[in-house]
């Protein structure tokens, strides 16, 4: 691509970046959980119209699709995706534009996905002269509660009879410097599971265990026997884990409950083994339960698939990140155990997701993902607007 393009795409994203701090400072502000994103997307829909990108509103019922055509729309498609929803935290940071909606918080970066998103549709819609084929812009809701918006815009039709030819996501990453972006071909993120365990017994005084059976006792030998299951039948060169992170046994000092429930998750970077994983700790847990004395039921919530960026795709694209943005401002990726359905969309499409980086030279703002005082270096905008948009015209121009 001619430099003095590259050039106007870096000028249209300094002079837009103004008004992309507001639109994301907007949504930091009014943060919405999964499915219920009625406020964000209308937000949306009212910024798309000002630019005078055509769009169609009502996926999953918050989920919203626009598209800019170039000069001959029959040319390729190139998809950019956003997810949209926030987190049940609590908001710690001291900033004007703190969340007002209690217990919620743009704590995984979506408000700058959003805000990055209609930067590049900006950029991209003033250069339209200077591509040919389509962009489609997603705005996704519930990325962050199973079964996922990917899936289920997926389900409704959202891309009718004809897929994009290449669909791109992006992703901050507060372990990287603002201005830098990472890549990693291939398999990157795992896949995503959570299990509910309920271990039922007889309750009773904690004084007379000899005549019950002791459920938490049950619960705590199937959490620490289940651990086997990735240090014992994993195949060591398939990255696993097990988690527990809830048990909820209702009795006190000396009341033995009659049923204890427990809540994990299950990752991993393999299908076949995610399967055989699953039928593992069914059997385990079921098992141990029956040989102390009392019965076990597992289900297990099928999440995410494993991510998979397009090998050649992705190796394309830091290509033409380290031309627009410098070498030392692209990264490796290191693989990572947690999941996106952004899985979804590159299970059927060639899909490129990636990471922009949000931390400030000092560190500042170097709190991680899902934590109450995450918070990012605004300028990153500046970096995420434009190499998507810089990838998403050398997509449409085929340039190599």
């Amino acid at each position: 691509m001619a430099n003095n393009l590259q050039d106007r795409i870096k000028q249209l994203a300094r002079q837009y970046y103004g008004d992309i701090v507001e639109i994301r400072r907007h949504i930091h502000r009014y943060p919405e959980l999964s499915f219920a994103e009625y406020e964000t997307s209308a937000y949306i829909q009212e910024q798309l119209k000002v630019i005078g990108i055509p769009f169609r509103a009502g996926y999953v019922k918050t989920g919203i699709a626009g598209w800019i055509e170039g000069r001959n729309a029959t040319g390729r498609v190139v998809a950019l995706r956003a997810d949209m929803d926030a987190l049940p935290v609590v908001e710690k940071n001291d900033v004007p534009f703190k969340s007002q909606h209690e217990g919620k918080m743009h704590a995984c970066g979506h408000d700058l996905h959003m805000a990055a998103l209609m930067g590049a549709a900006m950029i991209l819609h003033s250069l339209r002269e200077e591509f040919d084929g389509r962009v489609l812009l997603i705005f996704q809701p519930a990325e962050e509660r199973i079964p996922g918006g990917a899936s289920l815009m997926l389900q409704e039709g959202m891309f009718g009879d004809k897929l994009p030819d290449l669909i791109i996501g992006q992703h901050v990453m507060p372990l990287l410097d603002a201005g830098k972006v990472g890549y990693r071909p291939g398999v990157y993120m795992a896949s995503s599971d959570e299990i509910y365990i309920t271990v039922k017994g007889m309750g009773g005084h904690a004084a007379m265990p000899h005549q019950l059976a002791d459920p938490v006792l049950i619960a705590a030998h199937i959490i620490t026997g289940l651990q086997q299951v990735v240090s014992r039948h994993a195949n060591p060169a398939i990255p696993s884990v097990l988690s527990f992170g809830k048990v909820d046994a209702p009795g006190s000092t000396n009341v033995i409950p009659a049923e204890v429930r427990i809540e994990g998750t299950f990752r991993t970077m393999n299908e076949p083994w995610r399967k055989s994983a699953h039928e593992k700790i069914t059997k385990m847990a079921v098992s141990m339960a029956e040989g102390m004395g009392g019965s076990c039921e597992v289900k297990i919530l099928h999440g995410y698939p494993v991510l998979s960026n397009h090998e050649a795709y992705t190796r394309w694209a830091a290509g033409l990140s380290r031309q627009f943005l410098g070498d030392e401002n692209v990264a490796d990726l290191e693989l990572r155990m947690t999941a996106e359905d952004f899985a979804y969309f590159s299970e059927l499409i060639p899909g490129v997701f990636y990471r922009f980086g949000t931390t400030d030279a000092e560190g500042k703002y170097s709190s991680p993902l899902h934590s109450a005082t995450y918070m990012a270096d605004e300028s990153s905008l500046i970096t995420a607007m434009g190499n998507l948009s810089f990838l998403a015209i050398s997509f449409l121009q085929d340039v190599k």
